[in-house]
């Protein structure tokens, strides 16, 4: 499956060296079969962000992660800026993310308005920052990221029915 990775941070912006996002996106996809197509650093500027999610589109990205920028900070403007040019949300993804986040112990997890959309088809998700969050996100939704874009693209459903009795 092919990625993209969006980091939503003005701290790695001004000072590459701070980002430990991409070894983990890397590293993870590499260990499963897929492949990094794409990066960009955004910063928190709405304009920059939308523009990465556009070239991340055109690199040939199948999923997107959009890390950054979920908290309730007035600063934090990720969610809102994918939800307005995504054409559906998939909330379970959040709540699965916030939920293994609670089982480790990060209590802020219940700030975080991570969340996952569809965008033509593809998978948009988006994902706090902090690089332990990222790699709890990475390990919720990639499961299920070529199966939601095998359904975006019109695949049908093939149900798997557990033995009865």
């Amino acid at each position: 499956m092919y990625w993209a990775l969006v980091i939503t941070s003005d701290r790695i912006k001004e000072n590459p060296d701070e980002d430990q996002i991409t070894p983990i996106v890397t590293s993870f996809l590499e260990k499963h079969g897929d492949t990094l197509v794409y990066r960009a650093v955004a910063g928190n500027n709405p304009a920059e962000i939308l523009h990465a999610i556009a070239s991340a589109v055109l690199a040939g990205a199948e999923a997107i992660l959009v890390t950054g920028g979920t908290g309730p900070n007035p600063r934090d403007v990720t969610v809102d800026l994918v939800a307005r040019i995504a054409d559906r949300e998939l909330p379970g993804i959040g709540e699965e993310f916030r939920r293994r986040s609670l089982q480790k112990g990060v209590a802020n997890a219940l700030l975080s308005r991570a969340t996952a959309y569809t965008f033509q088809d593809r998978l948009i998700v988006v994902s706090p920052g902090n690089p332990d969050a990222v790699q709890t996100m990475l390990e919720t939704v990639h499961p299920i990221a070529a199966h939601a874009v095998e359904q975006l693209r019109g695949a049908k459903h093939h149900h798997k029915h557990e033995a009865t009795r």
